[in-house]
């Protein structure tokens, strides 16, 4: 059972999870585009909240993520509109099949609590830490005019 939060145990459990990669089930297939969509999604929870079945749907997102991006990238090429054999202009089927994924995306997001309001929280939550992040990106900036400022890897 997990320790509860705050302790000292759960520091220890999360700095030790930390260090653990995440791989699919044995059953399941990811392609190469594939993986850097996995690691995400797999980095997006507690590393001990996964289940085979959930890994299994993450899978299943990672996927669907590449899909997006290579249908997205071939759109950009051929353009959401097409001419036809007849020379009528028709909407790219593929317009299409990007929205089907996109829509699965969303809900595959949501079953497993990858989402923003489960990863970030509430979005009035979110207003102090962006008003933090603007004002340490503004100072940053001013005090790395020259081009000397450390920055972080």
């Amino acid at each position: 059972m997990p320790s509860r939060i705050g302790t000292l145990a759960s520091d220890v459990e999360v700095a030790q999870s930390a260090l653990v990669k995440i791989e699919p089930p044995a059953h399941v297939h990811l392609r190469e585009c594939d993986k850097e969509f996995w690691n995400a999604i797999v980095r997006a929870r507690a590393m001990d909240s996964w289940t085979d079945i959930d890994l299994a749907h993450a899978a299943n997102l990672a996927r669907t993520q590449a899909d997006i991006e290579r249908v997205q990238q071939e759109l950009g090429v051929e353009g959401f509109t097409l001419v036809n054999d007849r020379g009528t202009t028709v909407q790219n089927p593929k317009f299409s099949i990007l929205e089907t994924l996109t829509r699965r995306a969303v809900l595959l997001s949501k079953s497993l609590q990858v989402h923003a309001h489960a990863t970030v929280g509430e979005s009035r939550d979110q207003v102090p830490k962006n008003k933090a992040q603007a004002k340490a990106r503004a100072i940053a900036e001013e005090a790395d005019k020259d081009g000397l400022f450390a920055r972080p890897h």
